[in-house]
């Protein structure tokens, strides 16, 4: 026997925020449970929050338009949690460390939203997994800004900022992909891989700049002995 909702009271007026609210969270629950976007429907989502198919629809034209707007709740999340783990802290190049082990961290503990986010593609998403949509999210904007920190403290050299950001971001990024994805590798204490490989991201960005922004394999190998050599 199919189980009927609980028909939810007529709203007051004006409540219809609220309503929104709770189908973005009734699909972003329904999202985490499921483990795919696919199981995610307008009637199941109607069921979750205790309403029709139709009231959905005055708040959203269609599952994708949904699933977009939960995406943009888990990137507020997101940045929140970014100035959170840089709170306090002074120096940029830490600020920027704090933030890429923040968005991994985030990024492990909400696996399906972000696999939606940035790693499944859906023409119907399209709209919102563009580049200018990824570009004017708030955490990124705030990566960028920490970069920008970081020039200006003379850790990075002078110029745009954009091109390390997005190189940091890449680096965030495949750090949370492979322990989403590829869980059962020997990756160790999950947050200490994460802690080495973007401190080695930024700190080897660095050292690239301090010798003019290129460098090759021999003249690191290079570098390398020769600093070595003045430690002993």
């Amino acid at each position: 026997m199919t189980s009927v909702p609980a028909r939810r009271k007529r709203s007051q007026r004006g409540s219809g925020e609220l309503l929104r609210d709770e189908i973005v969270a009734a699909a972003r629950d329904l999202l985490a449970e499921s483990g795919s976007s696919d199981a995610v429907s307008i009637r199941r989502v109607a069921d979750a929050v205790g309403v029709t198919p139709p009231s959905i629809y005055l708040h959203f034209a269609d599952k994708w338009a949904l699933l977009e707007a939960v995406v943009s709740t888990v990137f507020e999340e997101l940045d929140r949690a970014m100035l959170a783990a840089a709170e306090g802290i002074e120096d940029p190049l830490a600020v920027l460390c704090a933030y890429g082990l923040a968005y991994v961290d985030f990024a492990v503990e909400h696996p399906e939203h972000y696999r939606l986010a940035t790693m499944e593609r859906h023409s119907e998403l399209d709209g919102m997994s563009n580049l200018d949509h990824a570009l004017s999210d708030s955490a990124f904007i705030h990566m960028l800004d920490a970069v920008s920190a970081c020039m200006a403290a003379g850790l990075y050299a002078q110029g745009d900022p954009l091109p390390l950001a997005m190189s940091l971001w890449a680096a965030a990024h495949g750090v949370a992909s492979l322990l989403i994805t590829k869980p059962f590798l020997p990756w160790g204490d999950r947050r200490a891989f994460a802690t080495r490989a973007l401190g080695s991201a930024a700190m080897g960005l660095a050292v690239i700049d301090m010798h003019g922004g290129e460098m090759t394999p021999e003249q690191g190998r290079a570098w390398i002995g020769d600093e070595w050599a003045r430690q002993r």
